[in-house]
C-alpha cells in the first residue's frame, strides 16, 4: 500500500491518467490475507484515448498490472510485500480459472510494477533485477521472468517526452522538472488540463490542513508552487482580458471555461448565484475552489 502522505496525490494522479484507458481499481483488496494493491488497471478493449499517449506508463500499463508507487526508495521487506500481493493475485485468478474451467497462460498473467523514485544497486542486484535496454529506457529494472515483476527508479529515467508522466511521480528536481515539462504542454492538452485540475485540487486539499502537513507533503506543494502560481495567474488573466469588454457576467464565465476547459450546464447554473458576490471575492473562489466545491456552495442559489 502507497504511504502517507504520497497516498492521495500517487493515487488520484495515477486514477486520473489512466481512467480514460481502463478499469482502474485503487486501494483493491486481494484475497488471502487481506491484502490491498494501490493501483489494479486493466485496459479496456477500445480506449476512447490512445495509452500511447501516456508514453512510458501507457507502455507498462498496456496489459493488466498491479501499480505500487513509492516516494522514498522501498526496502527489501517492502519489495517482498508488493511481491505477496501479486502472488496473492495470481492465486485469485487461478481459482477463477479453475471455476470457469478455462486456461490461464503464462504470458496473460499481471505484471507487478514498482514505481520507485530511486532505487539503489544492492537492492536491484538482490531481487536480481536487471535493465532490458533493447527494449525498454535506462531506469527500468526486470526481475527474472518468472516474478513478472520490474521496478522502474524514476530518478534514472532519461528526460523525454515518452518518461514525462512517470517522472511527475519522482521527487525534488526530477518531480520539479517534470512539473514545469506539463505546465510547458499544449493548452490544448486533454493531459495538461487533467493534470492541472488535479494539481489544483490537492494543493488546496492539503493546504487546508497546514498543521498537518509533513515534511513529504510540503516537499510536494514546493516542487509544484512555480507552475500553481504561473497557472493561477493565466487563469486570472486570460479570465478577466477575454471578459473585461464583456460585462461581469462574461468575466465569471471566462473564468470557469478557463479553469475547467469548458462551461457545461452545471457551471452556467452557478454563474448568476456568483455574481451576487464582489468581483474579487468571486475570481478568488473560480480560482482556489474545485468544481465540486464551487457547485456544493452555489448550486440551488436564486
Amino acid at each position: 500500500m502507497i504511504r502517507q502522505p504520497h497516498d492521495q496525490f500517487a493515487k488520484q494522479y495515477l486514477e486520473e491518467l489512466l481512467s480514460p484507458f481502463g478499469k482502474v481499481e485503487v486501494s483493491r483488496e486481494i484475497t488471502d490475507e487481506v491484502r490491498q494493491a494501490d493501483i489494479l488497471f486493466s485496459p479496456l478493449p477500445s480506449p476512447q484515448a490512445n495509452l500511447e499517449s501516456l508514453g512510458l506508463l501507457g507502455k507498462i500499463t498496456a496489459s493488466t498490472c498491479l501499480l505500487e508507487p513509492f516516494r522514498n526508495q522501498p526496502s527489501r521487506t517492502e519489495v517482498r510485500n508488493c511481491l505477496l500481493k501479486l502472488l496473492a493475485y495470481f492465486g485469485e485468478l487461478q481459482r477463477k480459472a479453475k471455476r470457469e474451467k478455462t486456461s490461464l497462460p503464462e504470458n496473460n498473467l499481471p505484471r507487478l510494477w514498482i514505481l520507485a523514485t530511486s532505487a539503489s544497486d544492492t537492492l536491484l542486484e538482490s531481487f536480481g533485477a536487471k535493465l532490458e535496454l533493447q527494449k525498454w529506457p535506462q531506469g527500468v529494472y526486470f526481475f527474472p521472468e518468472s516474478f513478472r515483476t520490474a521496478i522502474v527508479a524514476i530518478n534514472e529515467l532519461p528526460v523525454t517526452n515518452e518518461t514525462l508522466m512517470c517522472r511527475v511521480l519522482g521527487r525534488g528536481s526530477v518531480q520539479q522538472n517534470a512539473a514545469r515539462e506539463v505546465a510547458a504542454l499544449s493548452p490544448n492538452n486533454p493531459l495538461r488540463q487533467n493534470l492541472i485540475e488535479l494539481l489544483f485540487s490537492w494543493r488546496i486539499s492539503v493546504a487546508r490542513n497546514p498543521e498537518d502537513m509533513t515534511e513529504e507533503d510540503r516537499e510536494i506543494v514546493m516542487n509544484f508552487k512555480e507552475v500553481y502560481e504561473r497557472e493561477r495567474t493565466n487563469i486570472l488573466q486570460q479570465g478577466l482580458q477575454q471578459g473585461l469588454q464583456q460585462g461581469q457576467r462574461q468575466v465569471v464565465e471566462n473564468l470557469l471555461r478557463v479553469r475547467f476547459g469548458s462551461l457545461d450546464e452545471e457551471l452556467s447554473a452557478i454563474v448568476e448565484p456568483m455574481l451576487q458576490l464582489p468581483l474579487e471575492e468571486y475570481t478568488r473562489l473560480c480560482i482556489e475552489l474545485s468544481r465540486e466545491e464551487l457547485l456544493a456552495r452555489f448550486s440551488g442559489i436564486r
